[in-house]
């Protein structure tokens, strides 16, 4: 079944689950999770976005932020 659309928030905050293919890990090691967190300091400071609160397990993300300029699709 598809997933259903995602329903725009007047407050244009959102919270967002990234998950592995398969539920496979897509963290290895301390490495990759720091590499992930700098991506996301390096776009939220240009504006994209801004992070309130992020939680990294081996397999999967949570991400709660507020849109930036740009619309969310």
């Amino acid at each position: 079944m598809p997933r259903q659309s995602r329903q725009l928030c007047n407050s244009g905050i959102y919270h967002i689950m990234l998950r592995g293919n398969e539920r496979k890990d897509i963290f290895f090691d301390e490495q990759d999770r720091l590499r992930f967190l700098d991506t996301l300091n390096r776009m939220g400071s240009n504006g994209e976005f801004e992070i309130y609160a992020y939680c990294l397990m081996n397999n999967h993300v949570h991400l709660l932020f507020r849109k930036g300029k740009d619309p969310i699709e």
